[in-house]
């Protein structure tokens, strides 16, 4: 990635050319295809009768769809130098908070803005403490981790929360099909393409590949690197109010269980499509496809009768070699 350019005024902010980040983008997903292809016709052979129906496809996605608007904020933040370990956490206070009986009596509309607000509240807060309190992301979020959970359960006194029938509409999401595909599956593809939008063809995308590319280039070419930071984080903390929403459409529920592990097949899943850990370098596509493959894996998985735990090792073997592949194309790139 090419830095901004240091010799401008205060204030002005560098334009960033980013030819090279979307020519080893493209190039990266080139392969993700390939290794989905790959897994299809894995399930092809070993389930022929059964992986490839409507319905499983139908499966895939909605499963895909709840943790793919997470990975779209993970990808943000990853991108821009940090990591955010709270999001099932923060998804699951949300669901809670939104399905109280004092949230319910207002209706689904209400039930769903309080996702929404809870989710961005959150991660403002991570936002603030790591931008102005200056505390390390893995720490912050680590925090926020526990204690979104323990709010959850505290709210709820762990018990799970049924959405109640005059509130059908929020459920809708998922029963409701058009061309045969859940409502929530269309939520999930526009929040997609939103994030892709906001990335490639804004200044706020432009902005994030500097932050974490070089936070002192980008300060010096007018960024508010510590606002930006927080409005990152605030990003991610959205996307865990709309996967909220999205789960309680799934599920007819509200629970301090929802999202477990969430924060790691996000993070897997945008490491898997070419994100650098280090930050100013990633696509949306490619989280995306790397969210896919995991997501295939854990349906053939399941379709051949392996136990989660099999599925765990897998999922830890494909994260190690996704990290050591990215390491051997950092030195083979270096001068």
């Amino acid at each position: 990635m090419s830095e901004p350019t240091t010799d401008r005024p205060p204030g002005k902010t560098a334009a960033l050319s980013l030819p090279s980040i979307r020519g080893v983008g493209e190039m990266r997903h080139l392969g993700l295809f390939g290794a989905l292809a790959l897994l299809v016709v894995v399930g092809l052979i070993t389930r022929p009768d059964n992986f490839a129906t409507a319905s499983n496809l139908v499966s895939i996605l909605s499963l895909a769809a709840t943790i793919g608007v997470i990975t779209v904020g993970a990808t943000f933040v990853i991108i821009g130098g940090g990591i955010d370990l709270s999001v099932g956490a923060v998804m699951a206070l949300a669901s809670v908070w939104a399905t109280t009986l004092a949230t319910q009596s207002y209706g689904p509309v209400v039930m769903a803005i309080c996702a929404i607000l809870v989710g961005t509240g959150a991660g403002l807060v991570n936002g603030i403490l790591i931008a102005y309190g200056r505390l390390v992301p893995f720490i912050a979020t680590l925090a926020m981790l526990v204690a979104a959970r323990g709010l959850a359960q505290r709210m709820s006194d762990r018990k799970t929360q049924l959405i109640q029938s005059d509130n059908a509409a929020l459920v809708d999401l998922s029963t409701t099909r058009v061309a045969g595909i859940p409502l929530l599956v269309y939520v999930f593809a526009l929040v997609v393409v939103l994030g892709w939008v906001l990335l490639n063809r804004t200044t706020f995308g432009r902005r994030t590949y500097a932050v974490g590319g070089n936070p002192e280039a980008a300060r010096l070419a007018g960024i508010d690197v510590r606002r930006h930071t927080m409005l990152l984080y605030a990003l991610s903390g959205l996307c865990c109010g709309i996967a909220a929403i999205l789960i309680m459409a799934r599920t007819t529920t509200g629970s301090s269980t929802h999202g477990d592990l969430y924060e790691l097949d996000a993070i897997a899943a945008v490491i898997i499509g070419g994100t650098l850990l280090t930050g100013g370098r990633g696509t949306i596509m490619g989280s995306i496809l790397g969210l896919l493959i995991f997501t295939l894996i854990t349906n053939l998985f399941i379709l051949n009768g392996l136990n989660t735990s099999d599925q765990l090792i897998a999922k830890g073997l494909i994260i190690v070699v996704a990290v050591l592949l990215q390491r051997r194309n950092l030195k083979e790139r270096a001068p």
